[in-house]
């Protein structure tokens, strides 16, 4: 099945990247260009390569925030 029409990449093309050593959407797209045209194909290769799909940064900034103020020992005013 195709990950990636542009490119005309694999799913077995993508884990074969994998398997050769690439781990990360980047990496593949090195490796053979997907998702490097319209990236349509982005969170297929993630969830291949076993990542799912990537958390948006609204849904980490209260982590972030949450450590920030454990690690000075302030109350989180939140």
């Amino acid at each position: 099945m195709f990950v990636c029409s542009c490119f005309g990449i694999t799913e077995q093309q993508v884990e074969q990247h994998a398997a050769d050593g690439a781990c990360t959407p980047r990496q593949i797209a090195s490796a053979c260009k997907a998702g490097t045209d319209c990236g349509g194909c982005v969170r297929r290769i993630q969830a291949l390569l076993g990542r799912g799909e990537s958390p948006r940064r609204e849904l980490l900034a209260p982590r972030a925030r949450s450590a920030a103020t454990a690690a000075t020992g302030l109350r989180d005013a939140a």
